[in-house]
């Protein structure tokens, strides 16, 4: 089936009611039939729904429909995006491990990184998304992920997916891949090598601004990556906080279940049933609301591109990005997206032209249906150094955009007078 018909149908089936939207159970737990039932349900001798902070018949259906969007074989809802992150690199590495990541990060992303992570025993080592042999570089036998987002935020930057998977598969290394930006409208890392992706679904999922939730998915066949590979023992060993369990023998996606029976169970970062059902909703317009957003942020960024104030835009879809090839390659007929950044020449003059936009809402969202504009340096990545800022293609006078769904004419005329203001 097609992606747009999967997103309005998949993973639910409609009970006795004949209920046409996918109901939701707020409910905490379930009755069992029986002793028996409870028993067999635990150690995994059936499969169903015992307490919903391990699984929800709402949630079950949103990660189904999200996991067959992306090409994946299963997924797991949480509780945001930054507990999807957390999950996916957790459920790979302990204290003693190292991760691999792009500088070119989110914020809060490279403060769990490079600061929270390290608390745990997880060192963070960091390469240009462009430079793959400095990558390579990092690795050694202790590398058990290497991260990055397929289209970052808010650099904007394209990723060379399949340079790097191919190195990561020369070390039977595990990928993850930020998708958040790019969504499995626009991109579908698992065609081209990726392992495992993240998202905040709070973006462009919902659509509106609804609601905070994260999802992991994971690719098909990913057992035979890590079935006896020695980076990830813990796969292939009994696992006796679930009564000697190995998840690379049990006939169930592996890293997603590990993910749900360890991780899930023990930190409790669920997404709530309402919150699933929202970002439902989401996923049934999310084809239709990305080529729109995609329209806009274009016709954008030709106009910056254009204006003498602006002294570079951000934006794969230009001709002129040095991000363009790579947009070609690697996203639905090089759409990309409705984030867009561009450089002014200072601080002082990105705070003016931010505070003097009319339509554009001062906010650290992005994937709304209504404009968004922010000054990273000040917000978003407002904990790292100037050096650290350089770094990952955040400069003082840089402004980021996530364009909504008014009329790009509207867009266009707020932004110039805020530019010359």
């Amino acid at each position: 089936m097609d992606l747009q018909t999967r997103a309005l149908h998949e993973g639910y089936e409609k009970g006795a009611e004949g209920a046409m939207a996918v109901p939701i159970y707020q409910t905490t737990a379930y009755e069992f039939r029986d002793a028996e039932h409870a028993g067999n349900l635990f150690s995994l001798k059936e499969l169903g729904y015992i307490y919903t902070r391990l699984n929800n018949p709402t949630t079950d259906v949103f990660e189904k429909r999200f996991a067959s969007l992306e090409g994946g074989e299963a997924a797991l809802a949480t509780s945001s995006g930054m507990s999807a992150i957390f999950f996916a690199i957790a459920n790979a590495a302990e204290a003693g491990d190292n991760i691999v990541c792009a500088k070119q990060l989110y914020g809060g992303t490279l403060t769990q990184t490079a600061h929270t992570l390290k608390r745990f025993g997880i060192e963070a080592r960091f390469f240009n998304v462009h430079d793959t042999d400095a990558m390579e570089a990092l690795i050694d036998d202790k590398t058990k992920v290497i991260f990055f987002e397929s289209l970052t935020n808010p650099s904007i930057d394209v990723a060379d997916i399949e340079a790097i998977t191919k190195i990561a598969n020369k070390y039977g290394i595990l990928t993850v891949v930020d998708n958040t930006v790019a969504t499995p409208v626009l991109c579908r890392p698992f065609e081209h090598g990726v392992d495992v992706t993240v998202h905040s679904a709070s973006k462009y999922t919902t659509g509106q601004g609804l609601a905070i939730g994260g999802i992991l998915v994971e690719r098909k066949g990913l057992v035979e990556k890590l079935k006896a590979n020695p980076r990830y023992a813990h796969f292939n060993e009994p696992d006796h906080s679930y009564h000697g369990l190995v998840y690379v023998d049990v006939p169930l996606p592996p890293f997603t279940l590990r993910a749900r029976l360890s991780l899930l169970r023990d930190l409790g970062a669920v997404v709530s049933p309402f919150n699933s059902w929202l970002f439902i909703q989401g996923i049934e317009t999310l084809s239709l609301r990305m080529r729109e957003h995609s329209k806009n942020a274009l016709e954008l960024a030709e106009f910056l591109e254009s204006h003498p104030k602006v002294k570079k835009v951000n934006y794969p879809g230009l001709k002129s990005n040095a991000n363009y090839q790579n947009a070609q390659k690697y996203f639905d007929n090089g759409a990309s997206s409705g984030l867009l950044s561009f450089e002014v020449g200072s601080l002082e003059e990105a705070v003016k032209i931010v505070d003097a936009t009319k339509l554009y809402s001062l906010v650290v969202n992005i994937g709304d249906s209504k404009s968004i504009i922010t000054h990273p340096a000040s917000t978003t990545h407002q904990q790292l150094t100037q050096e650290e800022l350089i770094a990952c293609g955040v400069p003082a006078g840089l402004i980021r955009i996530s364009c909504g769904l008014e009329s790009a004419a509207d867009l266009i005329a707020d932004l110039k007078q805020a530019l010359e203001a």
